[in-house]
Protein backbone atom coordinates (compact mmCIF):
# COMPACT_ATOMS: atom_id res chain seq x y z
CA UNK A 1 0.00 0.00 0.00
CA UNK A 2 3.13 2.22 1.04
CA UNK A 3 5.16 2.80 -2.21
CA UNK A 4 8.82 1.13 -1.56
CA UNK A 5 12.13 3.22 -1.14
CA UNK A 6 12.14 6.40 -2.91
CA UNK A 7 15.04 7.45 -5.07
CA UNK A 8 18.26 8.85 -2.78
CA UNK A 9 18.09 12.14 -4.75
CA UNK A 10 13.96 12.23 -4.99
CA UNK A 11 14.52 15.50 -1.96
CA UNK A 12 17.51 17.31 -0.31
CA UNK A 13 17.25 19.05 3.38
CA UNK A 14 18.04 22.80 2.66
CA UNK A 15 18.65 25.63 5.31
CA UNK A 16 16.70 28.71 4.58
CA UNK A 17 17.93 32.09 5.32
CA UNK A 18 16.11 32.41 8.54
CA UNK A 19 17.86 29.34 9.88
CA UNK A 20 15.12 26.69 9.38
CA UNK A 21 15.64 24.09 7.80
CA UNK A 22 13.10 22.52 5.05
CA UNK A 23 12.58 20.24 2.32
CA UNK A 24 13.28 20.56 -1.33
CA UNK A 25 11.32 18.34 -3.89
CA UNK A 26 14.03 17.64 -7.01
CA UNK A 27 11.13 16.35 -9.19
CA UNK A 28 8.92 19.96 -8.88
CA UNK A 29 12.16 21.69 -8.38
CA UNK A 30 10.15 23.59 -5.19
CA UNK A 31 11.37 23.99 -1.84
CA UNK A 32 8.57 23.32 0.88
CA UNK A 33 7.27 26.09 2.90
CA UNK A 34 10.39 28.21 1.09
CA UNK A 35 10.16 31.46 3.71
CA UNK A 36 9.93 31.48 6.82
CA UNK A 37 10.12 27.19 7.12
CA UNK A 38 7.89 24.54 7.36
CA UNK A 39 6.44 25.04 10.93
CA UNK A 40 5.87 28.35 11.10
CA UNK A 41 4.40 28.69 8.33
CA UNK A 42 1.68 25.69 8.35
CA UNK A 43 0.74 27.01 11.59
CA UNK A 44 -0.03 30.52 10.38
CA UNK A 45 -1.61 29.51 6.98
CA UNK A 46 -3.67 26.26 8.23
CA UNK A 47 -3.26 25.86 11.95
CA UNK A 48 -4.42 29.31 13.18
CA UNK A 49 -5.81 30.58 10.06
CA UNK A 50 -8.58 27.91 10.25
CA UNK A 51 -9.60 28.54 13.68
CA UNK A 52 -8.49 24.39 14.28
CA UNK A 53 -8.64 24.83 18.12
CA UNK A 54 -11.84 26.52 18.20
CA UNK A 55 -13.98 24.87 15.68
CA UNK A 56 -12.79 21.07 16.87
CA UNK A 57 -14.09 22.26 20.67
CA UNK A 58 -17.41 23.40 19.05
CA UNK A 59 -18.03 20.41 17.07
CA UNK A 60 -20.19 17.16 17.96
CA UNK A 61 -18.97 14.00 17.01
CA UNK A 62 -15.52 13.92 14.60
CA UNK A 63 -14.14 16.87 13.31
CA UNK A 64 -13.02 15.91 9.89
CA UNK A 65 -9.97 17.46 8.51
CA UNK A 66 -8.69 16.90 4.55
CA UNK A 67 -5.18 17.76 4.51
CA UNK A 68 -4.69 17.82 0.43
CA UNK A 69 -0.96 17.61 -0.11
CA UNK A 70 0.56 15.43 2.79
CA UNK A 71 4.08 16.51 1.48
CA UNK A 72 6.13 15.93 4.42
CA UNK A 73 3.50 16.14 6.91
CA UNK A 74 4.12 19.67 8.38
CA UNK A 75 0.44 20.88 7.78
CA UNK A 76 -0.66 17.98 9.32
CA UNK A 77 1.79 17.84 12.26
CA UNK A 78 0.64 21.89 12.74
CA UNK A 79 -3.25 20.39 12.66
CA UNK A 80 -2.58 18.19 15.31
CA UNK A 81 -0.24 20.08 17.80
CA UNK A 82 -3.09 23.18 17.44
CA UNK A 83 -5.72 20.39 18.72
CA UNK A 84 -3.36 19.27 21.63
CA UNK A 85 -5.24 20.93 24.89
CA UNK A 86 -8.39 20.49 23.00
CA UNK A 87 -10.94 18.23 24.10
CA UNK A 88 -12.23 16.62 20.52
CA UNK A 89 -12.02 13.90 18.25
CA UNK A 90 -10.57 14.51 14.91
CA UNK A 91 -10.16 12.27 11.78
CA UNK A 92 -7.04 13.55 9.62
CA UNK A 93 -7.52 12.40 6.50
CA UNK A 94 -3.95 13.30 4.58
CA UNK A 95 -4.09 12.56 0.75
CA UNK A 96 -0.44 12.78 -1.69
CA UNK A 97 0.24 10.68 -4.73
CA UNK A 98 3.19 9.19 -2.75
CA UNK A 99 4.32 8.87 0.63
CA UNK A 100 8.17 9.81 -0.57
CA UNK A 101 8.61 12.80 1.03
CA UNK A 102 7.56 12.07 4.68
CA UNK A 103 9.87 8.83 4.53
CA UNK A 104 12.61 11.80 3.69
CA UNK A 105 10.93 13.62 6.16
CA UNK A 106 11.20 11.26 9.20
CA UNK A 107 15.02 10.41 8.13
CA UNK A 108 16.04 13.79 8.84
CA UNK A 109 13.13 14.51 11.66
CA UNK A 110 15.59 16.38 14.30
CA UNK A 111 16.47 18.74 11.44
CA UNK A 112 12.64 20.00 10.66
CA UNK A 113 11.78 20.02 14.37
CA UNK A 114 8.14 20.09 13.50
CA UNK A 115 7.24 16.13 14.68
CA UNK A 116 7.80 16.72 17.93
CA UNK A 117 5.85 13.96 20.28
CA UNK A 118 4.42 13.09 16.92
CA UNK A 119 7.12 11.36 14.84
CA UNK A 120 5.79 7.57 16.28
CA UNK A 121 2.31 8.38 14.88
CA UNK A 122 4.24 9.44 11.64
CA UNK A 123 5.91 6.50 11.18
CA UNK A 124 2.83 4.05 12.03
CA UNK A 125 1.28 5.75 9.33
CA UNK A 126 4.22 5.41 6.43
CA UNK A 127 4.25 1.87 7.55
CA UNK A 128 0.18 1.05 8.05
CA UNK A 129 -1.79 4.55 6.07
CA UNK A 130 -3.79 4.78 9.21
CA UNK A 131 -2.90 5.07 13.01
CA UNK A 132 -4.92 5.54 15.85
CA UNK A 133 -3.84 7.61 18.95
CA UNK A 134 -4.21 10.09 22.21
CA UNK A 135 -2.06 13.34 21.44
CA UNK A 136 -2.71 15.50 24.70
CA UNK A 137 -6.72 15.98 25.08
CA UNK A 138 -7.18 15.14 21.36
CA UNK A 139 -8.12 11.81 20.60
CA UNK A 140 -6.91 11.47 16.60
CA UNK A 141 -7.49 9.24 13.54
CA UNK A 142 -4.57 9.92 10.97
CA UNK A 143 -4.92 8.19 7.86
CA UNK A 144 -3.23 8.28 4.49
CA UNK A 145 -5.19 8.29 1.06
CA UNK A 146 -2.29 7.58 -1.69
CA UNK A 147 -3.29 8.31 -5.56
CA UNK A 148 -3.45 11.26 -7.78
CA UNK A 149 -5.78 13.57 -5.82
CA UNK A 150 -7.89 14.92 -9.06
CA UNK A 151 -8.46 11.01 -10.06
CA UNK A 152 -9.70 10.94 -6.31
CA UNK A 153 -11.42 13.91 -6.29
CA UNK A 154 -13.51 13.20 -10.01
CA UNK A 155 -14.27 9.59 -9.38
CA UNK A 156 -18.18 9.98 -7.78
CA UNK A 157 -18.35 7.49 -5.59
CA UNK A 158 -14.59 7.82 -4.97
CA UNK A 159 -12.20 4.78 -5.13
CA UNK A 160 -11.83 5.11 -1.79
CA UNK A 161 -14.47 4.82 1.26
CA UNK A 162 -12.70 6.97 3.33
CA UNK A 163 -13.07 10.21 1.70
CA UNK A 164 -17.12 9.16 0.82
CA UNK A 165 -17.60 8.51 5.05
CA UNK A 166 -15.77 11.77 6.02
CA UNK A 167 -16.62 15.15 4.54
CA UNK A 168 -14.42 17.45 5.86
CA UNK A 169 -14.72 20.60 7.88
CA UNK A 170 -11.49 22.03 7.56
CA UNK A 171 -9.23 21.65 3.93
CA UNK A 172 -5.80 22.13 4.14
CA UNK A 173 -5.04 23.02 0.45
CA UNK A 174 -1.27 22.70 -0.21
CA UNK A 175 -0.36 21.53 -3.89
CA UNK A 176 2.19 22.32 -5.66
CA UNK A 177 2.50 25.10 -7.60
CA UNK A 178 -0.24 26.01 -10.35
CA UNK A 179 2.89 26.08 -12.91
CA UNK A 180 4.43 22.92 -11.52
CA UNK A 181 1.63 20.88 -10.54
CA UNK A 182 -1.72 22.72 -13.19
CA UNK A 183 -4.08 19.94 -12.64
CA UNK A 184 -4.65 20.64 -9.09
CA UNK A 185 -5.82 24.04 -9.85
CA UNK A 186 -8.40 23.65 -12.34
CA UNK A 187 -11.72 24.89 -11.87
CA UNK A 188 -13.09 21.08 -12.93
CA UNK A 189 -11.39 19.94 -9.81
CA UNK A 190 -12.28 22.63 -7.42
CA UNK A 191 -15.84 21.70 -8.64
CA UNK A 192 -14.85 18.31 -7.68
CA UNK A 193 -13.81 18.78 -4.48
CA UNK A 194 -16.61 21.57 -3.78
CA UNK A 195 -19.15 18.48 -4.73
CA UNK A 196 -17.98 16.48 -2.24
CA UNK A 197 -18.38 18.98 0.54
CA UNK A 198 -21.41 18.33 3.08
CA UNK A 199 -23.52 21.40 2.44
CA UNK A 200 -24.94 21.04 6.13
CA UNK A 201 -21.47 20.66 7.25
CA UNK A 202 -19.48 24.30 7.59
CA UNK A 203 -16.21 23.93 5.89
CA UNK A 204 -13.36 26.28 5.53
CA UNK A 205 -9.84 26.17 3.05
CA UNK A 206 -6.59 27.67 3.37
CA UNK A 207 -4.06 28.14 0.48
CA UNK A 208 -0.85 29.47 -0.03
CA UNK A 209 -2.18 31.58 -3.21
CA UNK A 210 -3.29 35.21 -3.67
CA UNK A 211 -3.76 35.00 -7.47
CA UNK A 212 -6.82 36.48 -9.11
CA UNK A 213 -7.50 33.30 -11.14
CA UNK A 214 -7.15 31.33 -8.30
CA UNK A 215 -9.91 32.77 -6.69
CA UNK A 216 -11.91 33.29 -9.12
CA UNK A 217 -12.02 29.72 -9.68
CA UNK A 218 -12.90 29.11 -6.35
CA UNK A 219 -15.66 31.65 -6.50
CA UNK A 220 -16.86 29.75 -9.86
CA UNK A 221 -16.36 26.34 -8.62
CA UNK A 222 -19.02 27.01 -5.21
CA UNK A 223 -16.58 28.45 -2.72
CA UNK A 224 -17.24 31.48 -0.93
CA UNK A 225 -13.69 33.78 -1.19
CA UNK A 226 -11.82 35.92 1.49
CA UNK A 227 -8.85 37.37 2.08
CA UNK A 228 -5.92 35.49 3.81
CA UNK A 229 -3.34 36.21 6.62
CA UNK A 230 0.35 36.90 5.81
CA UNK A 231 2.96 34.46 6.10
CA UNK A 232 6.50 35.10 5.15
CA UNK A 233 6.78 37.02 2.04
CA UNK A 234 3.22 37.27 0.43
CA UNK A 235 1.28 39.82 1.94
CA UNK A 236 -2.02 37.56 1.57
CA UNK A 237 -3.19 34.52 1.51
CA UNK A 238 -6.54 32.82 0.24
CA UNK A 239 -9.21 31.57 2.79
CA UNK A 240 -12.51 29.52 1.02
CA UNK A 241 -15.92 28.43 2.84
CA UNK A 242 -19.00 26.82 1.70
CA UNK A 243 -20.28 29.28 4.49
CA UNK A 244 -19.06 32.77 4.44
CA UNK A 245 -19.62 32.94 8.15
CA UNK A 246 -16.27 31.33 8.39
CA UNK A 247 -14.84 34.30 6.27
CA UNK A 248 -12.97 37.10 8.56
CA UNK A 249 -12.03 38.85 5.46
CA UNK A 250 -14.40 38.10 2.54
CA UNK A 251 -13.46 39.75 -0.55
CA UNK A 252 -15.09 42.54 -1.46
CA UNK A 253 -17.19 44.34 -4.56
CA UNK A 254 -14.58 46.16 -5.75
CA UNK A 255 -12.45 43.49 -5.78
CA UNK A 256 -14.09 42.75 -8.95
CA UNK A 257 -12.52 45.72 -10.45
CA UNK A 258 -9.38 44.16 -10.07
CA UNK A 259 -10.70 41.00 -12.07
CA UNK A 260 -12.61 43.22 -14.74
CA UNK A 261 -8.88 44.18 -15.80
CA UNK A 262 -6.90 41.69 -14.96
CA UNK A 263 -5.23 39.77 -18.10
CA UNK A 264 -4.66 36.79 -15.82
CA UNK A 265 -8.25 36.08 -14.23
CA UNK A 266 -9.76 33.41 -16.42
CA UNK A 267 -9.69 29.83 -14.73
CA UNK A 268 -8.14 27.18 -16.52
CA UNK A 269 -10.23 24.13 -18.04
CA UNK A 270 -7.83 21.60 -19.07
CA UNK A 271 -4.35 21.41 -17.04
CA UNK A 272 -1.99 24.12 -18.72
CA UNK A 273 -0.91 26.89 -17.44
CA UNK A 274 -1.94 29.41 -19.32
CA UNK A 275 -2.83 33.67 -18.30
CA UNK A 276 -5.73 35.34 -20.04
CA UNK A 277 -8.78 37.65 -18.98
CA UNK A 278 -11.77 36.76 -18.05
CA UNK A 279 -14.59 35.23 -20.77
CA UNK A 280 -17.51 36.71 -20.64
CA UNK A 281 -19.46 33.98 -19.54
CA UNK A 282 -17.55 33.59 -16.04
CA UNK A 283 -18.05 37.37 -15.78
CA UNK A 284 -21.35 37.38 -15.54
CA UNK A 285 -21.84 33.70 -13.66
CA UNK A 286 -19.16 35.80 -10.77
CA UNK A 287 -21.25 38.88 -10.25
CA UNK A 288 -24.29 36.43 -10.08
CA UNK A 289 -22.42 34.98 -7.22
CA UNK A 290 -24.21 35.50 -3.29
CA UNK A 291 -20.75 36.99 -2.41
CA UNK A 292 -21.09 39.66 -4.45
CA UNK A 293 -24.73 40.04 -5.50
CA UNK A 294 -27.00 41.57 -2.34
Amino acid sequence: MVPGPMSADAYELVRLPGGACSIRSHASAETFHPVVGAAEEARILYADQLHLARRAAETSGEFVIWDIGLGGAANACAALHALHDTPCRVRLISLDRTSDALRFALQHAVELDYFGKLTSSANNLLTDAETRFQFGQADVIWSFVPGEIPRLMANIPSPNPVLEAFPPHAILFDPCSIIRNPEMWTLPFFESLFLRLDPSRPCSLSTYSRSTMIRVTLLLAGFHVGQGDPTGLKEETTVAANDPSLLARPLPLKWLTRVRISGAAEPMINPVYRQTALEADHWIRLLAHPQFNH
